[in-house]
């Protein structure tokens, strides 16, 4: 009797240990490790890393090992990849994804989202579409997007109410815009002293584009219409104020003074900027926001995105698309805003930023307008190509639209992967 008293004591006391062992901590040593690569700098490093702290606490196989690279990022990235030290993990912008897919850089990860709950970050109908699509090529996807940042209209209360200008609103449309900023800009004793706005080639000529209508690259990446009617008359908007003082601040006083830096020395009525900027906590300045004004087709609004994903050399891939999904979530409640329309809300970005409590509907609101670029392969041949061949000729007057549009056509249809 006794023997059995003990062996069931040992039993009882084996079983406590093993529980003891399959719930005690994963040791950090015992994870996988997976490595990223961001651009982030010193400041904006420390709070990734809490984000990352916090993922690496709940992972049981996994842990993630933060890279930043602040200066050079895809010249560095680039040459970690070709010899074959890139990171499992990396940023990239909207304007890289499509280039390093091309490459065979980058995991295809079309497969595991596919089977993924609707919680989670992997959802991708939870997904703003003009958002997602920049980190899908060729009918696959290759990431997850963890940041848009619509633009939308920054301006100074006070220079409004001394010229007794009723704020933007819904209600305003590119005359509207143009004409208040004609109103707001003052001169004195033969001297500029306040700006309606500034034109910097920001915002992009995208956005007017696709307010007009028109598309700068087609949705289906096989034609270039910039000798459309639409892209002619977003031209037309947009040169009519940049640069010309009758609205905005010459290329000669932005070269001296900055862009959306004379906003926030209360030299400018209004600016556009991301949803994340500071331009509405310039000190000692009143600043309200609103959506962009309304184009003759739309109210579309450019939106920045990136999306982190995975180097098709990683040896941990299993892990590695764990840790995207978990991350990816994290960096969607860190940063302003997140790409998921679940999280598109004044409460998820008020938690993420408390200073754009007084913005987060304005957000919200302009997040249903926005989009971010059609992009190719060949981007940045296509982005450098347009500015010398289009944009720089005709910011600058020493080209009419019209008369180049169509040839400048041809030169960027070739870049296009429908005509390789």
């Amino acid at each position: 009797m006794k023997l059995r008293i003990r062996t069931l004591a040992s039993v009882a006391l084996a079983s406590v240990m093993l529980a003891g062992v399959f719930n005690a901590p994963v040791r950090a040593a015992d994870k996988v490790k997976v490595t990223l690569s961001t651009w982030v700098g010193v400041d904006e490093a420390k709070e990734l890393q809490a984000v990352i702290d916090k993922v690496n606490a709940a992972a049981t196989d996994y842990q993630i090992i933060s890279n930043p690279i602040p200066q050079d990022y895809y010249t560095q990235i680039q040459t970690q990849l070709a010899g074959g030290s890139g990171s499992d993990l990396l940023w990239l912008d909207q304007d890289h994804i499509a280039s390093f897919a091309d490459s065979g850089i980058l995991l295809d990860i079309s497969d595991r989202v596919a089977k993924a709950d609707k919680a989670s970050a992997a959802n991708l109908s939870d997904y703003f579409p003009g958002v997602l699509q920049t980190a899908q090529v060729g009918g696959k996807t290759f990431g997850l997007p963890w940041i848009a940042q619509p633009v939308i209209l920054y301006y100074n209360k006070t220079m409004f109410d001394t010229a007794g200008i009723k704020y933007p609103d819904d209600s305003w449309t590119w005359q509207t815009f143009k004409d208040a900023a004609a109103k707001l800009t003052l001169t004195t004793n033969g001297k500029i002293t306040q700006y309606g706005t500034v034109f910097t080639g920001w915002p992009p000529l995208d956005m007017f584009v696709w307010q007009a209508g028109g598309n700068l690259i087609s949705a289906d990446r096989a034609s270039s219409p910039i000798d459309s009617p639409e892209v002619q008359q977003a031209v037309d908007f947009y040169t009519s104020i940049l640069y010309n003082e009758k609205y905005a601040p010459s290329e000669a006083t932005i070269k001296d003074r900055g862009g959306n830096d004379q906003f926030k020395a209360g030299q400018v009525a209004m600016a556009f900027g991301g949803a994340a900027d500071d331009l509405d906590r310039a000190p000692g300045l009143k600043v309200g926001v609103s959506r962009v004004p309304m184009g003759p087709k739309s109210r579309a609004t450019f939106s920045w995105t990136a999306s982190m994903v995975i180097n098709a050399q990683s040896k941990n891939p299993d892990q590695a698309y764990a840790a995207l999904v978990a991350l990816t979530d994290g960096i969607q409640h860190w940063k302003v805003m997140a790409p998921r329309m679940s999280l598109a809300t004044a409460d998820v970005i008020t938690s993420s930023d408390p200073r754009k409590k007084d913005s987060a509907a304005v957000i919200v609101a302009a997040a249903a307008d926005m989009r971010a670029l059609t992009t190719i392969p060949r981007q940045l041949e296509w982005e450098d190509m347009f500015w010398k061949e289009f944009q720089d000729p005709v910011y600058h007057a020493k080209s009419k639209s019209g008369d180049i549009a169509a040839k400048v056509r041809s030169d960027l249809e070739a870049l296009l992967p429908a005509k390789k």
